[in-house]
């Protein structure tokens, strides 16, 4: 039993420290790897939350339009890094041999397929600016988003985000994944009321 008294924070820890013995901490990739998905979040809320206190992203661009468009390619871009630095690191982590049968590449595309689904349907709910933090640039929606896939989920985008990350993991096979994965998932909504949506697990779209 745990300390906490609580025998299923015992079994997380234990699959943790099993997981963790598959992992190479000191792999360049795996590091680099690590500083981007730590990095990203902290990036994009850093700069939103500046933004919606100061509009001085909106007055240098003379549209917050503009200047939701602007940060969304850094968004992109800084993403696109993550998932190649995830993808090498993946390339050159331990290997679990239990992992490597068709029934475990069959979940992991099963996830990876979810995955997809999730994160795609969340995008055409919310539209770009929407998904892209617009919020915080004073862009709301006129309505809260309750379609697919928010009325099922919390977060979808952020779970979708997750699911292809653990699946490429048991694809690849690579243990080192699911921690990563672990560490993508979102911790609750931000703390102030403006809270973008869904890059951050804040709440699904403002309304006016």
């Amino acid at each position: 039993m745990s300390l906490s008294g609580d025998p299923g924070a015992g079994r997380d820890l234990c699959v943790m420290t099993w997981l963790l013995g598959y992992v190479d901490p000191l792999d360049p990739s795996f590091v680099a790897a690590v500083l981007t998905i730590a990095f990203n979040p902290l990036y994009w809320n850093v700069v939103a939350r500046w933004e919606h206190k100061t509009r001085k992203l909106s007055r240098a661009f003379g549209s917050p339009y503009l200047a939701c468009y602007s940060l969304s390619v850094t968004i992109l871009l800084l993403n696109f890094l993550r998932s190649h630095c995830f993808t090498q690191a993946m390339l050159s982590q331990p290997k679990m041999e239990s992992l490597d049968t068709p029934a475990a590449y069959s979940l992991g595309l099963a996830l990876l397929g979810l995955g997809v689904v999730l994160v795609l349907s969340s995008f055409f709910a919310l539209g770009f600016t929407g998904t892209f933090l617009g919020d915080y640039f004073g862009i709301l929606k006129e309505a809260r988003v309750t379609v697919f896939p928010f009325n099922i989920l919390d977060n979808p985008m952020y779970w979708g985000s997750t699911a292809n990350y653990l699946g490429w993991a048991i694809i690849s096979p690579a243990p080192a994944g699911a921690v990563g994965s672990e560490a993508r998932q979102p911790h609750g909504p931000a703390p102030d009321s403006a809270g973008g949506p869904h890059l951050h697990g804040g709440p699904p779209a403002l309304h006016r």
